[in-house]
């Protein structure tokens, strides 16, 4: 055995135990201590000596195996975080959390910078206690971190508040202050040369930072980069996905959209071909878009569907004329679905109309062109059908012209030739002649005549000084339908018109009578100061019994005395006779008492009886003159 007091084995094989046991540096000293307690030689104490220091280089070069051992293990880790996470902050605090560990600091922190605010904010923080600290906002420049990203190179401090090497701020010394910070150590997050931020590790007292640490550091810090970038890219990626699902889904709209504007374009170009009418156009287009469709006339009168507001309509209509497309028509007070779109229905420059639909308060640009496209194809049926009627009217005119000059040359062969017009002259027709109040009205008279017959059964000629036009008789009197004949052509030819209307006759003879007769309406309006009015004879009063063509005695007897003679039936009293006699004597009441050998006080009451039936104007001077001509009428037709 070997002897303690003579040898160094027993010393170096506790040395190599402690190796062995990974014990701590004090434990080696404590080997050579025990051999001069012992009393070893002093060559065995020189020889334990240098096998201790031997020892003490062989356990640093463990224990730094060890922690780069340890350093490369939490790096790879970090680049497992890096291939395998998604989560940026999950990755930038495990990178922290590891710095913190490895360095053995007391916290550790990575600030980024906000290119919004301009300036830099912490974004993550591990073993940090002051809310101050955490919710820091530094100015570019500012600190060490100013130092760090200005330089782009790592720096270290043994003491922050005495270090002048950095820019101090009062902001910043307090959040240090609060959390307690001595030592503090700084490393660039670089990209391409770019500092994108800086990782930091902090003591609470001070130290030394050695390069070993400088560069362990530096290490997460490139990862912390590598995180940022990978996380912008993927952002990129995902933004440039979104953008190219965006336009995809516009391209496959707009392919949709394209796709359904030929098919209303093959549909609405099928129905031209085919013949259609107006309403037919309306009807698919109100199929197409899913709402219901009005085609109006350039005054604005309804062609088929339901009419919309006259103004209203006449100011988007000519909005949408201006503007070249279809346009909203909100109506205050009015639901959103039934808001109205009008596109205006154009050849060139000149209003054909308008297309309104109802019922789809919004229309994207696919809906949107198929309206202004039905607005096109409504203009070219519009057209053809104007054509069409200008045409006809035009033969139809040279028939009414020849029935108005020769009605008795061949009635007949007018009448057939009416038949095979359309026009059957045997029926019951009301002849209008209107007569236009300036030059420029007299040239414009007769397109308006056309366009005021356009999509009716009735015919026009230009005859005389003026223009005649034949209507199918549908129970609408004489007068009415000259006053609407006369405001219309005054709107269409834009002078004053004036319009006298015959009484519905039918065949050649008649019809020509009830020219005449219509003709002296306008001329007797003009003297009558009612140039631009519209009426028949049977308005004139008096003077229509003697400008009507039949001269209707019964007729004019009847409206004018019709509510005496009623009253004298029913009660059997003397109302007419009463009245004829207060005229005969010149209205004096002691002399009609006497013709009618009453007492004075029944006149009074029988005329008061008939200003309650007639109106208190009986007895002003043109409403008694008008009543004692139809008296006198009566009285010679032996019917009193």
């Amino acid at each position: 055995m070997d002897d303690p007091h003579t040898s160094s084995a027993p010393a170096l094989r506790k040395l190599l135990d402690l190796l062995a046991t990974g014990a701590a540096t004090e434990d080696f000293a404590d080997v050579l201590a025990e051999a001069r307690r012992q009393g070893a030689p002093a060559h065995v104490l020189a020889e334990i000596d240098d096998a201790t220091w031997q020892a003490l280089r062989v356990h640093r070069t463990l224990r730094q195996h060890r922690r780069r051992e340890a350093e490369l293990t939490a790096l790879f880790d970090t680049a497992g975080d890096l291939a395998a996470s998604r989560d940026l902050d999950a990755v930038l605090q495990a990178i922290v959390r590891r710095a913190r560990m490895l360095l053995g600091t007391d916290t550790a922190y990575l600030t980024l910078p906000d290119e919004a605010a301009g300036d830099t904010y912490m974004r993550v923080t591990d073993g940090s206690v002051s809310p101050i600290f955490q919710t820091l906002r530094l100015s570019l420049g500012d600190g060490l971190g100013g130092l760090v990203a200005q330089t782009a190179r790592p720096y270290a401090t043994p003491d922050y508040r005495t270090d002048e090497r950095f820019r101090h701020t009062g902001r910043i010394d307090e959040g240090v202050l609060d959390e307690g910070l001595v030592a503090i150590i700084g490393v660039p997050l670089l990209l391409g040369g770019q500092v994108i931020g800086v990782l930091f590790a902090a003591d609470r007292s001070a130290r030394a930072f050695s390069p070993d640490e400088v560069a362990l550091l530096c290490s997460l810090a490139a990862h912390a980069a590598i995180a940022l970038d990978t996380a912008n890219s993927l952002a990129d990626t995902r933004a440039a996905l979104a953008g190219l699902a965006d336009a995809n889904a516009v391209i496959r709209a707009h392919a949709a959209a394209v796709q359904r504007a030929e098919q209303a374009h093959d549909r609405l170009t099928d129905l031209v071909l085919r013949g259609a009418e107006v309403a037919d156009v309306a009807a698919e287009v109100a199929a197409l878009l899913g709402g219901e469709v009005a085609v109006h006339d350039a005054e604005g009168e309804p062609l088929t569907g339901r009419g919309a507001a006259g103004e209203g309509l006449a100011l988007a209509a000519a909005s949408s004329r201006a503007e070249g497309r279809a346009v909203r028509h909100d109506r205050d007070g009015e639901a959103p679905e039934d808001e109205l779109w009008v596109c205006a229905v154009l050849a060139g420059q000149e209003l054909l109309g308008s297309l309104v639909l109802r019922g789809r308060p919004d229309l994207d640009d696919a809906d949107r062109r198929i309206f202004e496209r039905a607005s096109v194809v409504t203009a070219l049926l519009l057209l053809l059908r104007r054509s069409v009627a200008e045409t006809e009217n035009r033969v139809r005119g040279e028939l009414l012209t020849d029935l108005l000059t020769a009605p008795d040359r061949d009635p007949a062969g007018l009448t057939a030739r009416g038949r095979r017009l359309g026009v059957d002259l045997a029926r019951p027709h009301v002849v209008l002649v209107a007569a236009a109040e300036d030059a420029p009205g007299r040239e414009r008279l007769a397109g308006a005549a056309a366009r005021y017959l356009f999509g009716a059964r009735g015919i026009s000629a230009e005859h005389g000084d003026g223009v005649v036009l034949l209507l199918p008789e549908d129970g609408t009197p004489p007068g009415r339908a000259a006053a609407g004949a006369d405001e219309r052509l005054a709107r269409l030819s834009g002078a004053p018109v004036t319009v006298g209307a015959g009484r519905p006759a039918a065949g050649p003879a008649a019809l020509a009578g009830a020219y005449a007769e219509g003709l002296r309406c306008v001329r007797a309006l003009r003297v009558l100061g009612r140039a631009g009015d519209g009426a028949a004879a049977a308005d004139l009063g008096f003077l229509g019994v003697l400008l009507g063509e039949g001269h209707d005695v019964d007729g004019f007897v009847g409206a004018t005395l019709g509510p005496l003679l009623e009253y004298d039936a029913r009660r059997g009293t003397e109302l007419v006779r009463t009245l004829r006699s207060y005229f005969d004597c010149g209205g004096s009441l002691t002399r009609a008492k006497d013709a009618l050998h009453v007492h004075v006080n029944t006149v009074v009451q029988r005329l008061d009886r008939v200003e309650v039936l007639l109106g208190r104007d009986w007895n002003q001077p043109e409403r008694s003159l008008e009543l004692q001509l139809a008296l006198r009428l009566q009285l010679l037709a032996g019917t009193g």
